[in-house]
């Protein structure tokens, strides 16, 4: 009777004790799977590079980081509404502004993101893009398709091999304790 105590104890102890360090094991590879993302790439925010084309090749996720690189006084970031976006007039609309030349900006809201460079004629020439951010992590297609956009390219998604370890976890806790 002693014995069946101590093993039931034992096996509450240590599904206990799996719990417990598996939550921050969980919380890490939440936040190991968010990207961070230099807008064009190596050609960075300039008036040369297809924005459209550079949002299509992405999937962006609640937490992910934009990284707006380029000579500061030459260019800028604006985010705006789908309005201004549309129109290129920043007279209204701007929800936040840029300037530094290496500016970061965590996508924390699951919503339509659109942005600018509002220096004269840069908009209308191209430096303009929007991007839908979706609340996981997950494959789906992460652009907001507006009329300016080119048709979607296929996705790659970098960070799969995360989510199937991440969805793995569980099973493997099962497992434990079963058969501990």
């Amino acid at each position: 009777m002693k014995s069946h105590v101590f093993k039931d104890m034992r096996v509450t102890i240590s599904t206990l004790l799996l719990a417990i360090l598996t939550l921050p094991c969980s919380f890490l590879l939440n936040h190991v799977t968010a990207s961070v993302y230099t807008v064009g790439d190596q050609d960075e925010w300039s008036s040369q590079t297809n924005y459209a084309t550079w949002a299509e090749s992405h999937n962006f996720n609640l937490g992910d980081v934009l990284v707006f690189k380029y000579v500061k006084g030459e260019h800028n970031v604006y985010e705006v509404s789908e309005k201004t976006f549309r129109s290129c007039d920043a007279s209204s609309g701007v929800l936040a502004k840029y300037e530094s030349g290496e500016d970061e900006v965590k996508l924390n809201e699951v919503k339509k993101y659109w942005f600018i460079c509002n220096i004269v004629g840069h908009c209308l020439g191209g430096m303009r893009f929007g991007i839908q951010v979706k609340g996981g992590n997950n494959a789906t297609d992460g652009v907001f398709h507006s009329p300016i956009a080119p048709t979607p390219s296929s996705n790659f998604c970098a960070t799969c091999g995360w989510r199937v370890i991440h969805y793995f976890v569980p099973f493997g806790l099962l497992l434990f304790n079963y058969f501990f």
